[in-house]
């Protein structure tokens, strides 16, 4: 099954993008003081980039779950929010930590569960022939831990190696090593 989300491409003139900035503005305002309307159409704007992020960081498995764990800490940091940037950067960023800190999470209850080769035997088989190619975002799923993180982070979200490193706590050559890595894990599950 293949989990598509999908984001709002329509091209926004300045006037319909300042109506937007200043329906956030208000919905923010109103939810931080407890209206539940406002968050719900806060979370409507936003739900499908946080699952998207979710989705591609953590796996398919996880997405749902960590989509609902970002908008309840949301919920509960709302009051922290300074207005200093968007709300929807300052909930992509509260996402991709929150991400973050459940996925160490996840991989150590997965290792609980896997013992030794016998995981190995649990792992589907690469598809014979160029026909039966996999697609991207299941190939994305393959990359290990850090590759994959890395990857979505500079090429699907668009930070740079500076950013990724101060948030993941490694240097910025590490995380050149990771994209590189990814790109080419990458391009042989692909082939």
């Amino acid at each position: 099954m293949t989990v598509t989300a999908t984001w709002n491409s329509r091209p926004t003139s300045p006037e319909t993008a300042a109506v937007s900035s200043t329906l956030e503005t208000s919905d923010v305002g109103l939810a931080a003081r407890g209206d539940a309307q406002a968050f719900a159409r806060l979370y409507g704007e936003n739900k499908d980039r946080v699952f998207g992020l979710a989705y591609r960081m953590a796996g398919p498995e996880h997405a749902a779950e960590l989509t609902q764990d970002v908008f309840v800490r949301a919920w509960q940091k709302l009051a922290t929010f300074r207005g200093e940037s968007r709300f929807s950067t300052w909930l992509h960023r509260l996402a991709v930590n929150l991400i973050l800190s459940k996925r160490s999470s996840f991989a150590t209850e997965r290792a609980r569960f896997l013992d030794g080769e016998e995981a190995l035997d649990e792992l589907p088989a690469k598809p014979g022939g160029r026909e039966m190619g996999m697609d991207f975002e299941a190939a994305m799923q393959r990359l290990p831990d850090g590759a994959r993180t890395v990857f979505v982070l500079h090429d699907v979200e668009g930070y740079r190696h500076e950013e990724i490193a101060a948030l993941l706590g490694v240097t910025s050559g590490t995380t050149k090593a990771q994209l590189h890595r990814a790109r080419m894990l990458l391009r042989a599950f692909l082939a």
